[in-house]
């Protein structure tokens, strides 16, 4: 399945039919505000990685607002990937205006070039970023390739569990019992949307997104298979980003994993 370049033409024609101002104001809280776009596990995260002087990189960075606010943290550079090019190009712009030293680059997270192999002391995905990749052991291949030795592979995203969770709105979703589970945990099929982008516009794509499940147990499995060693999973009960109709319910909600590449 070419599923790439539908992706990008949906995330492009979604990004041109944003809402009115919704991104607008980022240069301006990028120079007012800490952190601005990072949200509460990712400022406890990130800081604790001491991000002074190093080298980060973003892969799924949107408009660069979430590199651009962990840039804050003092790394000497930064480069976002993203695979639609309008979006790069609005990051490009905001970071020059923030005063920021981050690139970025229009490209399929998979084709990275050799020009970034053993580039980075960071590499991060954020909220839904993996969902876009059905082989997670070609994903992370990449981003332990591009991490120097020592380097850490850092994911901050809604938990699996999430999957198998309606969203209001969804048929299946029933306010009289929001516990309820409609989906497979172990789903195999995709997920196809024409509005995959609603939190930042209402506008009917022409084109699909595709997006996949992964269990836990195939996300952590594929990192271990990168050749990255496991050094951490934290698991919350607060959505990060999905719908706040399930906080507070003992479901395992968002998480965050850390993975170290081998210094020898």
């Amino acid at each position: 399945m070419d599923y790439f370049k539908t992706n990008q033409q949906a995330w492009e024609e979604a990004f041109a039919n944003r809402r009115a101002g919704w991104g607008d104001d980022l240069v301006q809280r990028l120079t007012t505000e800490r952190l601005p776009y990072l949200n509460s596990q990712l400022r406890q995260a990130l800081p604790a990685l001491e991000l002074d002087g190093k080298v980060i990189a973003q892969f799924c960075c949107n408009n660069g607002r979430e590199i651009l606010s962990a840039m804050q943290l003092g790394a000497a550079a930064g480069v976002g990937f993203d695979i639609a090019e309008n979006m790069i190009k609005s990051a490009r712009e905001a970071a020059q205006k923030a005063g920021l030293p981050c690139r970025f680059e229009a490209c399929n997270i998979l084709t990275i070039g050799s020009k970034y192999t053993a580039a980075f002391d960071l590499v991060f995905f954020t909220i839904g970023a993996i969902t876009w990749f059905q082989d997670l052991q070609a994903l992370f291949a990449v981003a332990a390739r591009c991490l120097k030795a020592g380097g850490t592979l850092l994911i901050n995203d809604f938990h699996p569990f999430v999957n198998m969770l309606p969203l209001p709105g969804e048929a299946a979703f029933d306010s009289a019992f929001p516990d309820r589970v409609a989906y497979s945990y172990f789903r195999t099929e995709p997920w196809l949307e024409t509005n995959g982008a609603d939190y930042m516009t209402a506008h009917i794509n022409s084109h699909t997104f595709t997006s996949f499940s992964h269990t836990m147990g195939g996300i952590v499995n594929a990192v271990i298979a990168a050749g990255l060693r496991i050094v951490s999973l934290d698991e919350y009960a607060v959505d990060i980003g999905m719908t706040d109709a399930y906080d507070g319910k003992g479901f395992p909600l968002s998480y965050t994993l850390l993975a170290a590449k081998p210094t020898d």
